[in-house]
């Protein structure tokens, strides 16, 4: 049997006074199996965020939170402080009625559909702040809403008018969250998902209070569903694809955790659906994953035009199904299917992409 490790006390050949950016208080915690409170959680990266905190012990704390589930007050208490460190801009409709469907990534790729879901929710009505990144792929969001012309790294003054007149704007993750660059070399040099990889989808830059948000693994679903109850999410839908995607899939059932805002302080119903059960045949989505950006770039498209294959048709509107619900225009992800699908049939998410590229490429002045 193994030796239990040595408690803090007789480690006091190692003490030495704290610093600022100091970690080592919640290290101790941490390595003792205890949770942080929110508190302790939003002291913590506090320190990450502001660059205080050394490399060492940064790369230390992330790997040790990442042995585990994070719990809800880590994960809020950090959102909490890269929220209140992000770049954002002013708007005038209300965060309660912006949407936004980042997911976490860290899944196997199939194609854009979190981002056609905005276009496609934005069209039936929504205002969809779209938070969203540089794939590992070369064929994320940002890249083939580039290559069609839209301007990813928009000033804030023309993101407004996107989100204001095309009920959708992009918020390209860099420029939004400038702080978070002082832990990306520690993430780099750790090469394993850490905290970071959930934060994401938590800190839209316009503080938008619905969510529709696919992660990577299953245990994620009620976590994070838990946690956006708890930042006061108005309406979240929060999934799983059960073949391993972080997406509502065509290819199994999927994991749904939902979240709506009530007099207590929010509920959240956890269930299963299938492909069937929102009447889509059921097809692994892999099967039609772009191989390169330009391929991307015209699947995108001719889902908008509703003329792609019947399979990445079905993939999009059962994530904009998601979408819709939690933007609160349909009441569920049935509903959600036949609104989507009217919208790619009227030619309404084609328009509201041409809108979208034309107000980000005009002049802020």
């Amino acid at each position: 049997m193994m030796d239990a490790p040595p408690t803090h006390g007789s480690l006091s050949e190692f003490a030495r006074p704290e610093r600022p950016g100091d970690l080592t208080p919640f290290l101790k915690l941490l390595i003792q199996g205890k949770s942080l409170t929110f508190d302790e959680s939003r002291a913590a990266f506090g320190e990450i965020m502001t660059g205080s905190a050394h490399h060492a012990e940064m790369g230390a704390f992330l790997a040790l939170l990442a042995r585990r589930l994070p719990t809800v007050d880590e994960l809020a208490g950090a959102a909490t402080v890269m929220r209140k460190h992000a770049t954002t801009f002013s708007t005038s409709i209300d965060t309660a009625k912006i949407l936004d469907t980042a997911g976490t990534g860290g899944a196997p790729k199939t194609f854009n559909v979190s981002t056609l879901a905005a276009i496609v929710a934005a069209s039936a009505g929504a205002f969809v702040a779209k938070h969203g990144n540089r794939s590992r792929t070369g064929r994320g969001s940002a890249e083939v809403l580039d290559a069609l012309g839209v301007k990813v790294d928009a000033t804030g003054l023309i993101q407004r008018r996107c989100l204001e007149e095309a009920h959708v704007a992009f918020c390209f993750a860099p420029n939004h969250h400038p702080a978070a660059r002082h832990a990306m070399p520690v993430r780099k040099a750790l090469g394993f998902p850490t905290i970071f990889n959930l934060l994401g989808p938590l800190t839209n830059p316009v503080n938008a209070r619905r969510q529709a948000i696919g992660v990577y693994d299953r245990s994620f679903v009620p976590l994070i569903a838990e946690v956006l109850r708890e930042l006061g999410a108005v309406r979240a839908v929060v999934y799983h694809g059960m073949d391993g995607l972080d997406e509502m899939t065509t290819g199994a059932a999927t994991l749904v955790a939902e979240v709506k805002h009530d007099a207590q302080g929010g509920s959240v119903r956890v269930y299963e659906t299938t492909p069937e059960l929102l009447g889509i045949t059921r097809v692994n989505p892999l099967s039609i994953a772009p191989e390169n950006l330009d391929a991307a770039t015209k699947l995108f498209v001719d889902v908008l035009e509703n003329r792609a294959p019947r399979a990445a048709r079905d993939m999009t509107l059962i994530n904009a199904a998601a979408a819709l619900l939690a933007a609160g225009i349909v009441d569920d992800l049935c509903g959600g299917v036949a609104v989507a699908q009217s919208v790619l049939t009227t030619g309404a998410a084609r328009e509201t992409l041409a809108n979208l590229v034309r107000i980000s490429g005009e002049s802020a002045g």
